[in-house]
């Protein structure tokens, strides 16, 4: 099930990543540039800063344009629980292909609520940057 929930997050058209950091050091940075290394559109998500690593930011999910929603988009959550949740009614309205809590982003509520949106949802283990091989 989880190798199937990978194949679907990554055959997605395009990313989003909630929790998306500007400081190259932090997780949120990390997850956001090995998703542009796919060569797909990726959105950043952070409502204090409106470009990062090159790519215009959204403020939340709720904010992306409507050719993001169209097109397919998978999420990847590098946030806090708190965060996380507070997106779930914006991100099941995408609808998203799969959602991806990287470690630190989900806590039981975290994937129960997730569960609900009725799409693959990935957690507890896996890591984005393990799956594509990212060490920068």
């Amino acid at each position: 099930k989880m190798e199937a929930a990978k194949k679907s997050f990554f055959s997605a058209a395009a990313f989003a990543v909630v929790g998306a950091s500007a400081n190259r050091e932090k997780f949120g940075n990390k997850v956001l540039r090995a998703l542009i290394t796919t060569g797909k559109p990726v959105y950043p998500i952070n409502p204090n800063s409106a470009e990062i690593e090159g790519q215009k930011a959204y403020p939340s999910l709720a904010d992306l344009p409507e050719s993001a929603k169209e097109s397919g988009i998978a999420v990847s959550f590098v946030s806090p629980p708190a965060v996380s949740l507070a997106s779930f009614p914006a991100a099941a309205s995408l609808p998203p292909r799969a959602l991806w809590f990287q470690p630190g982003a989900s806590s039981g509520e975290v994937v129960e609520e997730a569960a609900k949106i009725g799409v693959d949802v990935l957690h507890d283990g896996p890591c984005v940057l393990v799956e594509l091989n990212f060490h920068h």
